[in-house]
């Protein structure tokens, strides 16, 4: 289940949920950590997450792009990631792709830097270049930025 992404991407805590929903935190943390929740717990929880109880009980998390998580992201954060990928639909996918290239081409200039200075430096500016991108990774994770295409949602954000 998917509550406890749900519930961070909202910005809550465990005990805000449980207050939202009008159930007992120990409920939250139980159903959080796998336990089988009651359909009327997963009826509140879904009431609290403004969601509906089959989204509750998918493996990934998917929201719809023009949907109310990318729209609140502050203008900050948006911006962020255009700039960075130079598009309006950042996908993580393509950043893990380019981190593991630049560290492979990082590492292989470094070793080359061995033979020729220029090399190393070229190396050290791929490494600080596949560091930078999974910075960026980690922030859309926890911004929740990312575009994906689930040929089941159709497009969708995944945290």
């Amino acid at each position: 289940m998917i509550i406890k992404q749900l519930r961070i991407s909202r910005l809550l805590s465990q005990e805000q949920l449980a207050q939202m929903s009008g159930l007992n935190v120990r409920t939250i943390q139980r159903i959080e950590s796998g336990h089988v929740a009651s359909p009327e717990s997963l009826k509140c929880i879904a009431a609290a997450l403004d969601t509906d109880v089959a989204t509750l009980g998918r493996d990934t998390y998917t929201a719809d792009r023009q949907g109310r998580l990318w729209n609140q992201q502050p203008l900050l954060v948006k911006c962020w990631f255009l700039l960075n990928y130079f598009s309006l639909r950042p996908s993580r996918m393509a950043t893990m792709r380019v981190v593991t290239t630049a560290h492979a081409s990082g590492f292989l200039f470094c070793l080359l830097g061995l033979i020729n200075e220029a090399a190393l430096v070229g190396g050290l500016l791929m490494l600080a270049t596949a560091y930078f991108f999974q910075f960026l990774a980690w922030q859309g994770d926890r911004y929740g930025v990312w575009y994906e295409l689930d040929q089941t949602a159709g497009p969708a954000v995944s945290t």
